[in-house]
């Protein structure tokens, strides 16, 4: 093996790792210090990574896009060896506890379409059975009259009101 073939017992710097995934490295130094990934230290006391803190990051990277907290990840990882390259099965088990987590997030987006498309469409003006807006008449309960429009101030004449921005109607 030639020296410029990556090994994977190779040990990088912050800097690498940050330039390989794309990463600041305050958020590297971050997810350290939450136990996500973990770095030896030079006699200097300079960090160096294993190789496979690649994949880890990389993972973290795909689990924040997904949704999943940083405590969710910690937990997942926890089950993975830290001293190797975690291999596929290792993978397949975060995938496979990720999916449902996964699934219910799509049925939820679905449902909120759902609801928008019937929002959309019934033209209702009824706080009360709105189920977009005011969920089991929620708003009910602060009293009568509008609760979600803006409050503006009362203007002494029309004037006033057109300065401000607030129309006839409202003003007088």
């Amino acid at each position: 093996m030639n020296d410029s073939t990556p090994s994977p017992t190779d040990l990088l710097s912050v800097g690498d790792v940050a330039e390989r995934t794309g990463v600041a490295v305050s958020a590297l130094h971050f997810y350290e210090r939450q136990g996500l990934i973990s770095a030896t230290r030079t006699a200097g006391g300079q960090r160096r990574f294993a190789r496979h803190v690649i994949r880890r990051v990389t993972v973290i990277q795909v689990a924040k896009r997904m949704g999943i907290p940083l405590v969710e990840v910690s937990e997942v990882f926890s089950d993975l060896p830290k001293d190797r390259m975690p291999g596929k099965s290792d993978w397949r088990r975060i995938s496979e506890r990720w999916r449902g987590r996964l699934e219910a997030r799509r049925k939820e987006i679905q449902r909120m379409e759902e609801e928008l498309v019937e929002c959309i469409g019934c033209g209702c003006v009824s706080l009360r059975s709105c189920r977009v807006l005011n969920p089991d008449d929620e708003l009910g309960s602060d009293g009568s009259g509008p609760r979600l429009l803006p409050e503006f101030p009362v203007a002494s004449s029309d004037s006033a009101a057109c300065a401000s921005g607030i129309g006839h109607a409202q003003a007088t």
